[in-house]
């Protein structure tokens, strides 16, 4: 058994550009959590958590194994540290925030933050509107700080249930494979991809619309662009993005073995 752990392939319009595994690939071994996703959804780590959930019980009752693969950090992160389920804020209040913080400007709206959440007023980096009003509205929702929300957390492992294993390969010889995979996209229907997620015309916000070549592509498909300008602009997004997951995993993954793959 397979379970998917990285945020682009839960979602069916993205089976090119997220490198899914193919059909030949899902009748070796049984694969789960790929492609479910419409790309007018918003999955979150809490959504795939709650996903995964049930399969993981499964798997223990059964006393069975599975790989779990991704390259999301955040989900490995809940199946070995835990994160908080924090309480849905409502749109009004959301709204409130984000209109409270554009009346007052980021150095006041943080010093207002502060008072109610100094933790979170003194992690979130200058200039993100997002998290700042996020941290205000949870408060606000639910009395309680996020970053005290984010204290209260329970792993999906147990410890010694799981072996951990980080694929490490040499910097170039990932670079040239992220270039290689980009063009072999384009020769299997990325373009025919885009187009459609173009055609249904959903909100830029959603996370499939932020997929590593979308934008790249849909600069091309509207005459913005030229094909090759596309393509070497999905390039370099794409060893842009390897090169967070590689940072991201050797920072908050420091006791993992690893392997060049």
């Amino acid at each position: 058994m397979i379970i998917n752990a990285d945020s682009q392939q839960l979602y069916a319009d993205l089976r090119i550009l997220s490198a899914r595994p193919t059909a030949a690939d899902e009748q070796v071994a049984h694969h789960f959590l790929y492609g479910v996703a419409d790309a007018a959804e918003a999955w979150s780590v809490g959504r795939w958590s709650r996903s995964v959930a049930p399969l993981l019980d499964q798997l223990a009752a059964d006393g069975q194994a599975a790989l779990i693969v991704g390259g999301t950090g955040l989900y490995f992160t809940a199946l070995t540290r835990g994160l908080a389920e924090i309480p849905d804020v409502p749109n009004d209040v959301r709204d409130s925030a984000m209109a409270l913080y554009d009346a007052e400007g980021e150095t006041d709206f943080r010093r207002r933050l502060a008072q109610r959440d100094p933790v979170s007023a003194a992690a979130i980096e200058a200039g993100d509107r997002q998290r700042l009003t996020r941290a205000w509205a949870v408060a606000e929702t639910t009395g309680r700080s996020l970053s005290d929300w984010k204290t209260r957390t329970t792993p999906m492992l147990t410890s010694g249930a799981f072996e951990r294993l980080i694929v490490d390969p040499d910097r170039t010889a990932l670079y040239d494979n992220c270039d290689r995979r980009v063009r072999n996209m384009v020769e299997t229907g990325a373009l025919d991809e885009v187009k459609a997620l173009l055609e249904r015309q959903l909100d830029p916000a959603l996370p499939a619309m932020k997929a590593v070549g979308v934008r790249e592509i849909s600069a091309y498909l509207k005459g913005e662009s030229s094909l090759e300008t596309a393509v070497a602009a999905t390039q370099q997004a794409t060893r842009n993005y390897a090169k967070r997951q590689m940072t991201w995993f050797r920072n908050q993954t420091v006791d993992w073995p690893r392997t060049s793959g």
